[in-house]
Order: C-alpha cells, then structure tokens, then sequence
C-alpha cells in the first residue's frame, strides 16, 4: 500500500540567504503569510521566510519588519503609519523592537517630539515618544495578559522638510526564554562591555546641530545589562575618546572645553533634580557613595552590583 509521512517542525527563527532573519515556515504557509522565501531550514524542510509589513498592517508572526513604503527610499507621505503585533502563540510575553533604520525629524527646540515620532502602545511597558535619528536603537515591551496587539506607528508631519525611514525589526520572545528582558528595562543588553546611549544622541564631533538640542524631554526608563557568569560588578564609564559623551545637565556649552569629561564638571547627589541618570548602590574607587544620582558634564567611573541604569530627562 502507498503510504507518506507528515514533516513538522518549529516555527522558530533563521536566517535567510539575504542576511535577514525570518521564520522557519513550508513553502505554502510563507505564501499565505505574505512572506519572501530565502534560504531553508528544519534540515531542508522549511523555507526561511522573510515577512515584510508596512503601513496599515497586522502581523502574529515571530520577526517581522516593519518598513515605510518605497523602503530603502524615503517616506514622502504624511499622518500615521502604523503596524499591530498580535502574538504568534499564547507563551509569547515580550516584544524586541529593533530600529535598524530610523530617521525622522528631530525634537523641537524644548525637546518634546511635537512633529514625527514613533509611539508604541497597547503593551503593559510605559514608552516615550521616539523622535530623531536612532539606527540600531531597541526597546523591549511586555505584551498584556490577554491577546491585545502591541500597536507600533510611526507618525509624521509633512510641513518639515527632512529624508525619513524607518526598517523596525519586531521579535516576539517566549515567557521562559533566557532572552527575555527583566521586568523595568526598556533597553536590555548582553555583552560583557558595550556602549548604551539615550535616544537621538548625536553623532561624533561637534556641528551646527549641538548635542543639548537633541535631548528627548520627559523620558524615564531603565537601562539593564545582564549579568555574565563569575562577574559579580558593573562599572559605568562615559566614552573616554569623546568629552561630550556625558552632557546631562548644565551649561554645557558654557563650560571650558578642557574640563568636559572630568570630575571638575561631574556632578552628583542633591542638585542633580531634573536631568540625571540613576546608579543604585554605586561606589567610586572602591568607595560607596551615599547617592545614587549622577548628572553634570562627566560620569566619573562609577561601579555597581546592581546591573541596572535608569535615566530620567525631564529638560
């Protein structure tokens, strides 16, 4: 008698030939999703499937990519631009945002993204507006307990003149999985060292566009750094090669050039009450300190057990 057998796999990531990464679907089911095959998966089994979405669209699929219309082009159209995330199974509890690409217009002169920005709501994770330039920036959001949609939108004004884009990768992440970011951090990282920046911080050098005009106003979010097995200590430090790395509060362009980055211009405790950055239990050269808030115009390396930094920019 003839037989056959039924081949199932894991809808789980890959990565397709085109250097994206998709999800492992047959052929038929990356049709019906709308998706792009590239490469395969499940020992040749599945196709890696590339799912591309752009303005008015829902996805429940892990590793979807948000994009303007006419991407790598420029967006040249006006309103909201928006994408909602259903979750692809009921273990799913987190979303990774990644903005790859991310150009729009900046903060008006206060700081407040009054023209475009990127607004995520719908999830259990408070997120500010998002406005500026921020490629390679992420956030991660808790979805809510039942199946609402994580609504993620891009919202731009026409009257200003400016190139934008935008290519968000969105990653949805399991209740157990050990990617899964801790409860309180918009921004999760998992090197040994690394940089973190705020939002729409400025590129390297001084120009015409100063770095205080591009401070996002009323944001408070925590940054944390998971903690590698046999380490037991974070040390904070800003970027030693760029005296302009640490510029939180005061007159910075005011100050002597020569001091910014030094402990000369560091402040901490008391007066730091509106812009600031928040380092629980910290110590400097093996000594406590008896405060945790540091703003200014330089962070004196700053040590700590608790693999957490929050920061908080009112302007």
């Amino acid at each position: 008698f003839p037989f056959f057998s039924v081949i199932r796999f894991k809808n789980v990531q890959c990565s397709g030939t085109n250097g994206q990464f998709g999800t492992c679907f047959s052929r038929k089911a990356c049709s019906d999703a709308g998706g792009v095959a590239s490469g395969s998966c499940a020992r040749n089994w599945g196709t890696c499937c590339i799912i591309q979405k752009s303005c008015g669209a829902s996805t429940h699929v892990n590793c979807t990519y948000f994009t303007n219309p006419n991407f790598p082009g420029a967006y040249t159209g006006s309103g909201r631009c928006n994408i909602a995330v259903y979750k692809c199974n009921s273990n799913i509890c987190q979303l990774r945002i990644d903005l790859l690409d991310f150009s729009v217009s900046e903060p008006d002169a206060n700081g407040f993204c009054i023209n475009d920005y990127l607004e995520i709501a719908g999830g259990a994770t408070s997120v500010p507006r998002i406005c500026g330039e921020n490629t390679n920036e992420h956030v991660y959001v808790d979805f809510l307990t039942d199946n609402t949609p994580i609504q993620v939108s891009v919202r731009v004004d026409p009257s200003v003149s400016v190139n934008r884009m935008w290519n968000i990768k969105l990653t949805q992440i399991e209740c157990t999985s050990t990617e899964r970011a801790p409860t309180g951090c918009l921004m999760y990282y998992r090197d040994l060292e690394g940089s973190v920046k705020s939002f729409n911080y400025g590129p390297s050098g001084r120009g015409t566009d100063m770095y205080g005009t591009r401070q996002l106003a009323n944001t408070n979010y925590g940054v944390c750094v998971r903690m590698a097995q046999g380490y037991c200590s974070i040390q904070w430090q800003q970027n030693p090669s760029d005296p302009y790395s640490f510029t939180v509060s005061g007159d910075t362009d005011g100050i002597d050039p020569t001091l910014l980055g030094t402990a000369a211009v560091a402040e901490s405790g008391a007066v730091c009450t509106t812009d600031f950055i928040v380092i629980p239990n910290p110590s400097q050269n093996s000594m406590s300190l008896n405060t945790d808030r540091f703003c200014g115009n330089a962070l004196v390396p700053t040590t700590s057990k608790y693999y957490v930094l929050t920061s908080q920019l009112m302007r």
